[in-house]
């Protein structure tokens, strides 16, 4: 045991407690990165994207992989508001408004929004307006990954940045290695405080992320049975 461990009985549990949070993170980021490579699919192959899939890299830091996702989610960004130019350079301005009109029946929108998809690739799936209109008519892009990206970014420059998003790397050891008195357990409090104040506000906007992600990604399913 750590002199500082004696001196400050509790190092050993904040220690436990930062491992635990370490790995909710991870799994947390994971999660994220697994639902971007999905929506990344369904604008690929049904609205002509080109957004290249995305993996942890479990060498490098909890920085370097949350500018991974972020430049991924940027793309995303991007490419839909390609589309949204597209949709409105290619419709009259009612159909285009058409789009955006709450009072506007669904079904009506998913046809206006197929039949520009058919111009653009020459052939459209069924299922290509259905995904612009959802994507384009929900807070997906324009709030939640933006959300999700502030986030992101507030994480990467936090004292958890810099560490290794491998537990038993050295990163975590850079927090956790003995260093004695006040200084280590201010080091700990600090980097639990940390962990939990980004880690609450993280999970809560990836579930709003996944959950709007799942919603686009089950009616593709749906239609393709």
């Amino acid at each position: 045991m750590a002199l500082s461990d004696l001196l400050y009985p509790d190092n050993p549990k904040r220690r436990q407690e930062l491992i635990y949070l370490h790995q909710e993170l991870l799994d947390c980021m994971s999660t994220n990165f697994r639902a971007t490579n999905e929506l990344a699919g369904v604008l690929n192959e049904h609205l002509g994207c080109t957004i290249t899939h995305i993996q942890m890299r479990e060498s490098s830091t909890v920085k370097a992989n949350c500018d991974i996702i972020i430049q991924a989610m940027s793309e995303i960004q991007r490419q839909v508001q390609k589309i949204d130019s597209d949709m409105k350079e290619k419709l009259e301005p009612v159909l285009y408004q058409k789009l955006y009109d709450i009072k506007e029946p669904e079904l009506e929108k998913i046809a206006i929004a197929h039949k520009v998809f058919s111009i653009l690739l020459g052939e459209a799936t069924s299922t290509a307006g259905m995904v612009a209109i959802k994507l384009l008519g929900s807070n997906l892009i324009t709030l939640t990954v933006s959300k999700l990206v502030s986030l992101l970014a507030q994480i990467g420059a936090s004292v958890l940045g810099g560490i290794s998003i491998t537990i038993l790397g050295l990163g975590i050891e850079m927090i956790l290695h003995a260093i004695l008195g006040a200084v280590e357990k201010n080091q700990l409090l600090a980097a639990v405080r940390s962990y939990e104040k980004h880690l609450a506000e993280f999970k809560a906007a990836s579930e709003k992320y996944q959950r709007a992600i799942r919603e686009v990604t089950s009616l593709v399913r749906q239609q393709v049975q």
